[in-house]
């Protein structure tokens, strides 16, 4: 009797997570309406929601990072709010603030724009690191403590930080327990030709991005396919071998000659998350070193530290990593 209640059970998730397979694709492509020639990033951001994880993105101004998380915000009907990162930003700018009512004689809690479920954070490093630091028990912890009241976020609840990768003046670096509760960290590139002649028709066209409903975009998803999601990316079976390959490629960074700071243990297991999703979103239930390597530079990239002498060498994190994924054995 118990066999027959396992497959009925089975067979509605299997269907509830076809179906988010199907409207996380379709979100992609509901996306490029608005933002062309950044397919990696939305991949990159829709890995992020089914992991629960943050991003880090990173591009030049003008690449459209800000129109990005709109139009991913739009595409799945969540709330969205943006802070402009300055250097006179104070923490309860950020998670909101304790504020006195006359009229009652009381103290109301005023919530800050992190109660929302894409939090945008424009130029991060711009601010001091005692706002940067209000945002990781936001990060790690969904929630925020003020007046030594912790107080829940929405659900899901994920924060997009930007940052110009060419200005250094006025910018605070974020310190390495703020850069590991970033899930990824994407790059934004200047697109090619192709892409930009695509966008400099759409916006003679009458492309406003300011207005994505005129541009026609819908909501495609939403939560109910987000926790869909989630579960069927978290049930997506793992070999042993795969998992001595994740640990080795962690390791090896560790004795990477160009590295002071190699991945931790919780890279690692980001890098398992973000494989799992990525193979999820490829239509597999099983994991493979291939999707391993596919995640290894958005996970890992902003968890390593070069050597000043490799820095000033022109290595890179991205070919360290290449050069370790190159080294170490691939199971069969």
């Amino acid at each position: 009797m118990s066999q027959p209640m396992t497959v009925a059970r089975d067979q509605p998730a299997a269907a509830d997570a076809a179906r988010a397979r199907a409207a996380l694709v379709a979100l992609r492509a509901e996306v490029a309406k608005a933002v062309i020639g950044q397919d990696a990033a939305v991949t990159g951001l829709v890995i992020a929601l089914l992991c629960r994880g943050h991003v880090l993105l990173e591009g030049v101004p003008g690449v459209a990072k800000t129109l990005l998380v709109r139009a991913l915000a739009a595409a799945l009907a969540l709330d969205t709010k943006r802070v402009q990162f300055t250097p006179d930003l104070m923490p309860g700018d950020v998670t909101g603030s304790l504020v006195y009512d006359a009229r009652t004689a009381e103290f109301s809690f005023r919530a800050g724009p992190v109660f929302t479920n894409l939090l945008l954070a424009d130029e991060i490093n711009r601010t001091p690191p005692k706002t940067q630091a209000s945002l990781l028990e936001a990060m790690e912890e969904r929630q925020v403590s003020v007046e030594g009241t912790p107080r829940p976020l929405p659900e899901p609840f994920v924060v997009v930080a930007t940052q110009n990768p060419i200005e250094y003046e006025g910018t605070y670096p974020l310190p390495e327990a703020q850069l590991d509760r970033f899930l990824l960290k994407l790059t934004m590139p200047v697109p090619g030709r192709p892409d930009e002649i695509r966008i400099l028709g759409a916006h003679h066209a009458g492309f406003d991005p300011r207005d994505l409903t005129a541009a026609g975009l819908t909501a495609v998803a939403g939560p109910a396919e987000l926790a869909a999601g989630r579960h069927a990316a978290r049930a997506v079976s793992v070999a042993p071998e795969v998992l001595g390959y994740i640990v080795d490629v962690a390791r090896a960074t560790r004795s990477a000659p160009s590295l002071s700071l190699g991945a931790s243990p919780r890279a690692a297991t980001a890098l398992l998350a973000s494989a799992k999703a990525w193979a999820w979103l490829s239509g597999r239930d099983f994991l493979t070193p291939d999707d391993v390597k596919a995640l290894a530079r958005p996970t890992l990239r902003h968890r390593i530290s070069l050597r000043p002498e490799a820095e000033l060498e022109g290595v890179t994190a991205d070919g360290v990593l290449d050069s370790v994924l190159a080294t170490v054995p691939v199971p069969r």
